[in-house]
């Protein structure tokens, strides 16, 4: 299997512990059961017990559908410390690019992310990608979910800067990075680019890995968006393999040996 292995990077300051044990208590409150809980917040069983258990870290996708399926917040909207990392809320720090909020609203939002799947050849595969402000950083945030290996679902902060005007996605654990950089958008607010990643070779080893990407805004899907492996016997392979070739037809990206 050709899967990608930087995870984490969590994009916000809340506090794992808490979110867990509020949830909890909403559970109880509402006596829900668990499976059901997954099912209204269209999360597997497997990442909410996880996540309740202290094996894997929220994201802030994962807590934003658990909000809307428990109609109740998870997270504390009182700031009770300045925060060090944004004394200008609306601009982000310079090492991002220095953009402001204003300018970069046309990018945030929820999209169907598209890249080669790493285990067939020709086949992609397809997941969510939620991009936002967070008001506490200061900058933008993004935030993976809907894939099929869900314990690699990656988080981060966007980079913006002028000079290149491409957009970076990074993600950032104890030194370890993933990055997805993408040009400049097209008339549609759709993104292509190049993803840079490491992934699962024989045994323990780790390989660097590259492939193109796509960023469609999910409002633009006609029909019902397919996650997942989506290979050539799919129904909406033509489709995603059509959106996800321009990537290197229309000169977003290049592979060089």
């Amino acid at each position: 299997m050709g899967y990608e292995v930087v995870s984490g990077g969590m994009m916000s300051d809340f506090d794992d512990a808490s979110v867990a044990a509020r949830l909890r208590e909403e559970i109880a409150r509402q006596r829900l059961s668990r499976a059901g809980l997954a099912q209204a917040a269209r999360l597997s069983i497997s990442t909410l017990e996880k996540a309740l258990s202290g094996r894997r870290r929220f994201t802030l996708a994962t807590i934003v559908r658990l909000e809307e399926a428990l109609g109740a917040p998870l997270r504390s909207s009182v700031v009770t410390e300045p925060v060090a990392l944004a004394p200008n809320p609306m601009h982000a720090p310079a090492e991002m690019g220095s953009y402001s909020r204003p300018a970069v609203r046309w990018i945030e939002g929820e999209y169907l992310t598209l890249r080669a799947s790493f285990g067939e050849d020709g086949a992609v595969y397809a997941y969510r990608t939620v991009i936002v402000w967070d008001d506490a950083k200061g900058h933008l945030v993004f935030s993976e979910s809907d894939r099929l290996d869900a314990e690699f679902e990656q988080g981060g902060f966007v980079s913006m800067p002028h000079l290149s005007g491409h957009t970076y996605l990074m993600t950032s654990e104890e030194g370890q990075y993933r990055m997805i950089m993408l040009g400049r958008a097209t008339r549609e607010a759709r993104m292509f680019g190049l993803l840079s990643t490491l992934q699962v070779g024989q045994g323990s080893q780790l390989v660097p890995v590259s492939c193109p990407v796509a960023f469609v805004p999910l409002g633009q899907m006609v029909d019902q968006p397919v996650f997942g492996f989506v290979g050539e016997s799919s129904e909406r392979f033509d489709e995603y393999r059509r959106v996800l070739n321009m990537a290197m037809a229309d000169d977003f990206c290049r592979l060089r040996e």
